[in-house]
């Protein structure tokens, strides 16, 4: 297969069907210091579960970030777009609702390296990964109510499962950042290491991975993903109430607030 058509997402296949997709801090709607994800990034970061999924070269794959971090949340034009737009809005919302369910159905295992910032779409996708690897000074952050919306995309579906409904209202009501260390003592993610061996490790773990029964590991993620499944109706109806805040006055200030560096004026 195929991955010419990818704008900012560099794809290259290593051994033993590992596929390496790296987010791209230069490409469209990249900043040069984060990926961030513009129109086209949060098309791409959707679609291309399910191409690994159609590929018969790929057994895992590892998605990582470019530049100073793993993930730099979405482009504030995009998000103004989504704020004007009813048609733009719609479109967005059928994209994120995908990304969740692409990453919870594609049957081939993933891993996330995570250094630096993790926010936005990027950290939907390193957060529902099969394994996570996250840097021990990596900043997690999931900013929805700081911007002015409901916290939806993945947060209702997996943030409750892996550390708790009290660690997850704390950091999903108060924005709080989260280090890769605390992160990983909370169980929000799999491993946190120093930034030098994240991405060392998470090839190791996808290589691991890739070399064993691929019936059986895949079977085990479907079965352990229909804990994520049943969380189905809270997903739709957090993603539901976040775009429906995109519509709203509070987001208007949340992105007037951050394109001014200051603090919101709810």
């Amino acid at each position: 297969m195929s991955y010419d058509q990818y704008k900012t997402l560099a794809i290259e296949l290593r051994e033993h069907g590992v596929l390496d997709i790296r987010m791209r801090a230069d490409g469209p709607g990249g900043n040069g210091k984060l990926p961030t994800a513009g129109h086209l990034g949060h098309q791409e970061l959707t679609q291309i579960w399910r191409d690994v999924q159609a590929d018969d070269a790929v057994r895992v794959a590892v998605l990582r970030g470019d530049g100073i971090g793993f993930s730099g949340g979405g482009d504030l034009a995009l998000v103004q777009d989504m704020a004007q737009d009813f048609a733009i809005r719609t479109r967005v919302w059928r994209e994120a609702r995908d990304l969740v369910y692409n990453l919870i159905n594609c049957d081939k295992p993933i891993v996330s390296a995570m250094h630096g910032p993790a926010v936005g779409a990027g950290l939907v996708a390193g957060l529902l990964a099969d394994v996570s690897i996250a840097a021990l000074d990596a900043k997690i952050v999931d900013g929805h109510t700081r911007l002015g919306v409901a916290a939806g995309d993945h947060a209702a579906v997996v943030w409750p499962l892996l550390c708790g409904m009290a660690k997850a209202k704390y950091y999903l009501l108060t924005c709080e950042p989260i280090s890769g260390q605390e992160a990983e003592r909370i169980g929000l993610v799999s491993l946190a290491l120093p930034q030098a061996e994240v991405l060392p490790k998470a090839y190791a773990v996808a290589e691991q991975l890739a070399k064993g029964s691929q019936t059986a590991i895949r079977w085990t993620k479907y079965a352990l993903n229909n804990w994520l499944r049943t969380a189905g109706p809270a997903f739709d109806a957090s993603l539901a109430l976040e775009f429906m805040g995109f519509a709203g006055p509070d987001v208007q200030e949340g992105v007037a607030s951050l394109r001014e560096r200051r603090a919101p004026k709810f």
